[in-house]
């Protein structure tokens, strides 16, 4: 399990590292996230590994990373009332750019499994 957790933290800190020594205008733990989508696709660890324990505890307490967000809310409520209309923008743009990015790459990945009907091409009907 700590072995996994320094998977995690070893690629969000080559993320970070390379982001600023690059000065890239991605923020380093996507970076880190890329990294660690390539290393677990090459090392295919299995259903018991570290890293993916310690994954699926950190997506159980994934609530809590939304603190810092609502903190940020609260302390920054002035600036996000005068400001309304582009924070609304934004809020709407990036959804609306999430739910394109996400249809798109579902609609790709449906194709690519040749899936027709929700049936897998294999199974009986």
């Amino acid at each position: 399990m700590i072995n996994g957790a320094l998977w995690l933290l070893g690629c969000q800190l080559v993320g970070e590292v390379v982001v600023r020594w690059l000065g890239l205008p991605v923020p380093g733990p996507v970076l880190g996230m890329v990294l660690l989508f390539g290393v677990l696709s090459v090392r295919r660890p299995g259903p018991g590994s570290g890293t993916l324990r310690v994954a699926d505890g950190l997506l159980r307490h994934l609530q809590l990373l939304f603190v810092p967000v609502t903190v940020g809310i609260m302390v920054h409520a002035a600036a996000i009332r005068e400001q309304w209309v582009p924070v609304t923008g934004g809020l709407v743009l990036s959804w609306a750019a999430g739910l394109v990015t996400v249809a798109g790459l579902a609609t790709l990945l449906v194709r690519r499994r040749g899936v027709t009907g929700g049936a897998t091409p294999g199974e009986a009907s």
